[in-house]
């Protein structure tokens, strides 16, 4: 049986995990596969967003396989967490938009692998968290670093020190989640969310994607100048053409990449 289960429909690629009896528990074997379906995806131009959910109602990930970290050396601990935070490293470069549309439990590894994706939507019964503390361990798939630069200091140590969850309104509240809706709503609103980016320029996303990754990390200054670079580099793209033939012409543009 598949662990990662992928289906394309009008641009958008539809990623499952799907451990449900494990509540998609992230093991070695999972990670694997999802690393390489993104690989795939990645040489599949007519995709234009993907969006991962969890298989089941229960989570969307409940955090990493814990029978599989039992009795290792802090070396192979070590080694483990850096090959996990290079997959995650790779959804977050990924040059079209990620969408995590969280259902249920998105704890620990799960709440990590949702940190690297580009936005993230939830449930309003979704709970998110980070209780590695309350297994004598820390986070080691990036919820240390990412979590700071996305929320800010001070709520992050508030996650991260106590380990309790958070519900999707208090998510959406501390700029977690980018939206909550109903349980029942999720799939909708995903989808509507998946469609509408759909649309939108391929070459001007995957830009916006490495602007705000890259300039992140870079003072001010050299943000901007990235910004203004990339911002030229889209000025003699048939996407620009077609966007303000469109504008001009009152009609919605036909992006092509």
């Amino acid at each position: 049986m598949s662990l990662v289960l992928n289906r394309v429909e009008g641009g958008i690629a539809w990623i499952t995990l799907n451990r449900p009896e494990k509540h998609n528990a992230l093991s070695g074997a999972l990670l694997a596969e999802l690393d390489q379906t993104f690989a795939e995806l990645k040489d599949t131009p007519e995709v234009r967003v993907v969006v991962i959910s969890g298989a089941g109602e229960k989570a969307f990930a409940a955090g990493a396989d814990i029978q599989g970290i039992q009795d290792r050396s802090p070396g192979e601990a070590e080694a483990a967490a850096l090959r996990v935070q290079a997959i995650l490293d790779r959804i977050q470069a990924f040059p079209r938009p990620v969408v995590a549309s969280i259902q249920g439990w998105a704890l620990g590894g799960g709440l990590e692998l949702a940190l690297a994706c580009h936005i993230r939507i939830a449930s309003s019964a979704a709970r998110l968290g980070c209780p590695e503390v309350g297994l004598g361990i820390l986070p080691g798939y990036g919820a240390t670093q990412r979590l700071p630069r996305l929320i800010g200091r001070a709520q992050a140590l508030q996650l991260l020190l106590t380990g309790n969850p958070v519900t999707g309104e208090e998510a959406l509240r501390m700029g977690l989640v980018g939206r909550v809706c109903a349980p029942q709503q999720l799939e909708e609103e995903t989808l509507n969310l998946a469609q509408t980016l759909a649309r939108r320029a391929p070459l001007a996303l995957a830009a916006v994607i490495q602007a705000v990754n890259e300039g992140s990390e870079l003072p001010l200054s050299e943000g901007l100048r990235l910004e203004a670079r990339l911002f030229g580099s889209l000025e003699r793209t048939l996407d620009r053409q077609e966007g303000l033939s469109a504008f001009l012409e009152r009609r919605l543009p036909d992006f092509r990449g």
